[in-house]
């Protein structure tokens, strides 16, 4: 029997544990986390509209079911090819293929500045970070001074891609909808939305009707979009823009970008852009006959996607199920399946009964791609049980316009 070891526990690494043959092979999966976060729905949990369980799924009870399996919560430090072993945190673990699917993080582009004061939005626990420090920023506001409230009032959101404009239409809604009536002393009206983008649209990658129909959603709800601006630096209470203006403020998420999560110990050749891993059409990294990456970290260039495909949820699952079928074929000595990615569409949502949905075939906007945004989204989650709870709650939150998740969670001062 095989032995399997695949790093990282996001949608690639799940969908190819669900999917190996367990008579063929003992998997090993290591994750720094004990559980599966699902993504798309990050910027709900920084919003207050879903608790972060909502959205976070055990590893060991998803897969305690799962024969010849082991998990193990580790950092993988390195990987020594020659010797088919990892080395981790808490060890050293041998196998007979590695599967790399340790997905990305927040690329700040290397300003240390925008890494120690920006909030990122890349796991649930930034998420609650990015929670806790909006709804204590309003409580504030409360007792401030009118120069401490120049540096409270604003919510600057950089990076106009799907998660940049989700969240800024939700802290729009929020302030509109909620804040004046948990702060009706406070000057709610003073506080601004501001999402920053360097390209001229929002939605930048997506069909024009998005790009447009976005725009005008997020103008109507009271969103400050300013387009053609890069952020140079952020000391933690001051924007400073490449055209030299600067924003106040103590609360600045950072959507703007991502990075692979790298393993050192690879050739340096397979390393590409935003720190992806060079794959072939089966997921085999270049140069190796029995290390694979699969995911958001793995670049592979096809016909239809000569730069790589895009790092979405969808390419992850599918590729991870490929590799699955062609391990087993590997191993029964049948010809192998390349991959290639079925563009699906994309979409995004604005707020209440405001979405864009790009289809292969159409794009439309409104509450049609709204409901079709939210029945999407319900499919892909792992859990029945999760899929009631969200629905329950965006069914509240739909008919009431409110919700009851705005907790503060932190340590004591």
């Amino acid at each position: 029997m095989k032995k399997v070891i695949i790093i990282g526990g996001g949608f690639a690494g799940v969908q190819l544990v669900r999917n190996l043959d367990p008579d063929l092979f003992e998997i090993l999966l290591i994750d720094r986390l004990n559980h599966h976060q699902f993504q798309p729905l990050f910027y709900q949990v920084a919003t207050s509209q879903l608790e972060p369980t909502s959205i976070s799924f055990p590893l060991r009870k998803l897969f305690r079911n799962r024969k010849n399996m082991q998990i193990r919560l580790a950092g993988v430090l390195s990987v020594d090819p020659g010797a088919k072993t990892i080395t981790t945190t808490i060890g050293d673990f041998s196998y007979d293929f590695l599967v790399i699917a340790s997905g990305c993080k927040t690329n700040f582009f290397g300003n240390s500045n925008l890494e120690k004061y920006a909030y990122g939005l890349k796991t649930t626990y930034d998420a609650i970070k990015i929670r806790n420090n909006i709804l204590q920023n309003f409580e504030a506001l409360l007792s401030a001074t009118e120069e401490e409230k120049e540096y409270l009032l604003n919510v600057v959101i950089v990076g106009a891609g799907p998660t940049g404009v989700e969240l800024a239409g939700s802290f729009a809604e929020i302030k509109r909808k909620i804040l004046p009536k948990d702060f009706s002393a406070a000057d709610i009206k003073r506080i601004r939305i501001i999402l920053l983008e360097g390209s001229p649209d929002t939605l930048g990658s997506m069909s024009e009707l998005a790009k447009t129909a976005s725009m005008t959603y997020l103008l109507a709800m009271g969103v400050e979009v300013v387009t053609g601006v890069f952020v140079k630096d952020y000391d933690g209470s001051t924007v400073l823009l490449n055209n030299g203006d600067t924003i106040k403020s103590r609360q600045v998420i950072w959507t703007a970008g991502v990075t692979g999560n790298l393993i050192t110990g690879l050739n340096k050749e397979v390393l590409m852009g935003g720190n992806r891993i060079r794959v072939d059409r089966f997921n085999l990294v270049k140069g190796y006959s029995d290390i694979y990456a699969a995911g958001d970290i793995a670049s592979m260039e096809t016909p239809l996607y000569p730069k790589g495909h895009p790092q979405v949820a969808n390419v992850a699952i599918n590729q991870a199920k490929n590799l699955a079928k062609n391990l087993r074929a590997l191993q029964s000595g049948e010809p192998m399946n390349p991959y290639e990615y079925t563009n699906l569409g994309s979409m995004a949502t604005i707020g209440r009964n405001k979405a864009v949905v790009d289809l292969p075939f159409i794009s439309f906007k409104g509450r049609l791609a709204w409901f079709t945004w939210m029945f999407l989204h319900l499919m892909l989650i792992l859990s029945v049980r999760n899929k009631l709870i969200i629905f329950i709650n965006w069914a509240w939150n739909y008919f009431t316009g409110d919700t009851s998740l705005r907790l503060i969670l932190k340590d004591k001062d």
